[in-house]
């Protein structure tokens, strides 16, 4: 199958080498010439995805900021092949495709939202070797009526190593993913500037490392995708800021019976999330 992918960066990238180790061919493209040919060095894709070459894509994966992806989409929406489906893999969902499904419908290709569930805390084309799909769930949020297309996706994305594909819909995508994803990013960074981190060494473990290790965040793309899932992050964080209160009361009171008792039932839910 042709594939496209547009943005090599750690996503990009990595699917990129995903759909062509399953034996697509795939082209891609990437803002900075030196990804492209390092991209082609490596084998990850074939050649350069030029805008002539759009229409021969079968599949369209675009690995871009939201707003960017938006902007890509709409401004080669002639360029896309009639039939052919284009895939988006950014953090947010419902802002992506309120724009896209419409203008998809009327050009007469598909779009269907997109996000791959991995990654690392680094970014960039050099890094995308890190990241693994083989634990990895491919979220997509189709339109109505995109049962034949989500199937191709489904495969596709199997055959590229994914560990599961599942279909959603935005706006549940974008309501659990501000729990799962986006408030783990800004508890790590509001976690880590405590004045005491600094004092960490000799005094820390692992539980200090799960703390801190999405701190190290691009700062840029994590903006945008807070901003853009604003209402739905801020609801968890201040039901976040409610339950460390409830702690915070209960130590100071010295009521370590029902300390515990928080404690046990965090403990269950905890195994539960396990089974």
């Amino acid at each position: 199958m042709k594939i496209g992918v547009v943005g090599l960066g750690l996503i990009g990238g990595a699917v990129a080498r995903a759909m062509s180790a399953s034996g697509n061919e795939v082209y891609g493209f990437d803002i900075d010439e030196s990804v492209i040919k390092n991209a082609v060095d490596d084998g990850v894709i074939c050649e350069k995805l030029t805008e002539d070459k759009l229409c021969q894509m079968q599949v369209t994966v675009v690995a871009l900021y939201p707003q960017i992806t938006i902007d890509y989409v709409s401004k080669n929406k002639d360029k896309f092949a009639k039939g052919s489906i284009v895939v988006d893999c950014s953090g947010t969902k419902r802002m992506v495709c309120q724009a896209l499904f419409p203008i998809a419908k009327e050009q007469g290709f598909c779009f269907i939202g997109g996000h791959p569930m991995a990654g690392t805390e680094k970014w960039g084309y050099s890094s995308s070797h890190l990241v693994s799909f083989a634990k990895a769930t491919m979220l997509l949020t189709p339109d109505k009526g995109q049962q034949a297309q989500t199937q191709i996706l489904y495969d596709l994305f199997m055959n590229a190593g994914f560990a599961a594909v599942k279909v959603t819909t935005p706006s549940q995508h974008d309501r659990v993913i501000a729990l799962t994803s986006q408030l783990a990013h800004v508890v790590s960074s509001a976690y880590i500037k405590s004045p005491v981190a600094m004092e960490h060494h000799g005094f820390s473990a692992g539980s200090f490392r799960d703390m801190t290790r999405v701190a190290s965040l691009n700062a840029d793309m994590w903006t945008g995708l807070f901003m853009e899932n604003g209402d739905y992050l801020c609801d968890e964080i201040d039901a976040l800021i409610e339950r460390l209160a409830e702690y915070s009361a209960v130590i100071r009171q010295k009521d370590g019976k029902k300390l515990k008792a928080m404690l046990e039932d965090g403990k269950e839910i905890a195994a539960k999330l396990k089974e």
